[in-house]
């Protein structure tokens, strides 16, 4: 191989790497607000619960509350303690 055709190729590479970079650099940022809000919404369920003899508010670390407060975060929190007062 020639250097022409060397060079070309990797001018051919650089462009894909940059395409590549551009099309996943708007999931990768759903991606990371996601993980979050997840880390977010389970530190304050950890919170609630250490702080419960305090508040008098606790919801059990089950799957189903790990699963809300993971998905939708801190509101997710707040609809779990407005489902349980509205139920109790």
């Amino acid at each position: 191989m020639d250097i022409r055709t060397v060079l070309t190729l990797a001018l051919v590479g650089l462009v894909l790497l940059a395409a590549a970079a551009q099309a996943f650099s708007a999931p990768m940022k759903q991606l990371l607000k996601a993980a979050l809000n997840t880390i977010l919404g389970l530190a304050a369920l950890l919170v609630l619960n250490a702080t419960s003899s305090l508040t008098g508010l606790s919801l059990g670390f089950n799957l189903f509350n790990a699963l809300v407060v993971g998905v939708l975060g801190v509101p997710g929190l707040v609809l779990l303690l407005l489902v349980q007062w509205v139920l109790t």
